[in-house]
């Protein structure tokens, strides 16, 4: 793509998200429109978008219903005025989700983003605890290669190390475990090895004295360390635990949640109810800012009381609750719901692994992991000795977009999560394209 030195310009008059410019305008890229499944740059050239823009057109891109609930909502009302009161649009938003959380997570707070949700999650636990006679509790223990937001106290809670280096020194209170992928070469299974990794919560808060944590935070599915997938001991070990310990489980669905798991939330996915889930990315399909924290009732209580008693949760966002945001969060669930997209996207997810368990006759595939139509590729130099393969990474980032493909492409990894929308050919259609780059990928790592 040629930019012009306009383009050129402004764009160096801004930041990228995790790379240099210079780098990026060796290989510019720059969207002009998209619909459905499908992006378009400024010179026209059209690119399947594999990843959902990242992890977000939950519907595709432009979908009619979300759209006319949109111009609907913006004839009546945009804004209203958070330090008054709330919208009724926002009232229904919230009954919605109650109807769709598992458990008694009926507890409800919008926001305008994931890590707007994270960020009111760690301060919500911390206050709650205060007002529920454990004001000693306020650590949270997360785990390495997660990634829970950009803001200081979700980057506190990550685990990415490159994205926190420049920030330091971190909150405090923040301490973490290994996933279950880091020390699987050193078990006879993958059962085994989840076992152990969901013990070290328990090891941890025993260490630190339980009366002094306050919460677990973890993505059900991992994504910065490669759609990391336990099994489903893994989080029902971690809820005894935290049970017994009194401490509240959070479960960060920003990308796992509203269907795209194969059902509405990966919680219900793995058969485990947290405590609080954090929801962000495909609850608006891309349309509009939207997040949300959904909390136990019984949490949600604590904060209830006389005004002398000064309970009230203290935080609050400009555009929390927004009522255009409600509206869309409203029609993409009833999307979901209505046509049961998050049954379809868990039989669509078989086939989208099946089709990518055929890549592994090019030799440098490991492993296929996830769940529903969130599915991570692992790469490797060799089936044998399983070394990493960083190198095919870099090509393939480069490969991806020449052949109109747009996914999320770690050195050693790549990620998939079409839209809900998708059909089986287009799941052909995805993995061909995917298959072209690897190969293209492969002869430019050869030569």
């Amino acid at each position: 793509m040629k930019l012009s030195e306009r383009q050129e310009r402004l764009l160096k008059r801004t930041f990228l998200d995790y790379q240099q410019t210079t780098a990026f305008l060796e290989n510019p890229f720059l969207v002009q429109k998209a619909e459905g499944l499908y992006y378009w740059d400024v010179e026209g050239k059209r690119y399947f978008d594999g990843i959902g823009g990242i992890f977000v057109a939950s519907l595709g891109h432009g979908h009619p219903r979300v759209m006319e609930a949109l111009r609907k909502q913006s004839e009546v009302l945009c804004f209203s005025p958070p330090m008054h009161g709330l919208s009724d649009i926002a009232l229904d938003f919230i009954e919605k989700l109650g109807e769709i959380t598992p458990g008694e997570l009926n507890y409800a707070k919008p926001f305008s983003g994931g890590s707007e949700a994270i960020e009111a999650t760690l301060k919500f636990t911390r206050q709650f605890w205060k007002q529920s006679g454990h004001p000693g509790k306020y650590k949270f223990v997360s785990r390495y290669q997660g990634y829970h937001g950009a803001t200081f106290g979700a980057m506190a809670a990550s685990g990415t190390g490159k994205r926190k280096t420049p920030f330091e020194p971190q909150a405090a209170g923040f301490l973490k475990v290994f996933p279950p992928t880091y020390y699987r070469d050193q078990f006879s299974s993958w059962e085994e090895c989840n076992r152990f990794c969901a013990q070290m919560f328990g090891d941890v808060i025993e260490s630190e004295d339980p009366e002094t944590v306050a919460g677990v935070i973890v993505e059900p599915i991992g994504n910065t360390g490669g759609i990391i997938t336990p099994t489903d001991e893994y989080f029902q070990i971690i809820r005894e635990i935290c049970d017994r310990h009194q401490v509240i489980l959070i479960f960060d669905e920003i990308i796992t949640g509203f269907g795209r798991t194969g059902s509405m939330f990966a919680a219900q996915t793995f058969g485990v109810t947290p405590d609080v889930i954090c929801g962000g990315k495909g609850i608006s399909s891309g349309v509009i800012p939207l997040g949300a924290m959904m909390a136990n009732e019984k949490m949600g209580d604590v904060f209830l009381g006389p005004p002398e008693d000064d309970v009230n949760f203290a935080h609050g966002h400009t555009y929390a609750a927004n009522p255009l945001a409600c509206a869309v969060g409203i029609a993409v669930i009833d999307e979901i719901v209505e046509n049961k997209l998050d049954e379809k996207a868990r039989e669509l997810g078989a086939y989208l692994a099946q089709k990518l368990e055929g890549l592994k006759d090019l030799g440098v595939v490991r492993e296929v992991r996830g769940k529903g139509l969130l599915r991570g590729v692992e790469l490797v130099k060799d089936t044998e000795t399983m070394e990493p393969f960083p190198e095919l990474g870099m090509a393939l980032k480069k490969t991806a977009l020449e052949n109109g493909l747009l996914i999320r492409i770690d050195p050693n990894w790549f990620a998939v999560a079409p839209a809900l929308i998708a059909e089986r050919g287009d799941i052909d259609v995805l993995c061909d394209l995917i298959r072209k780059s690897l190969m293209s990928a492969l002869e430019r790592v050869s030569a």
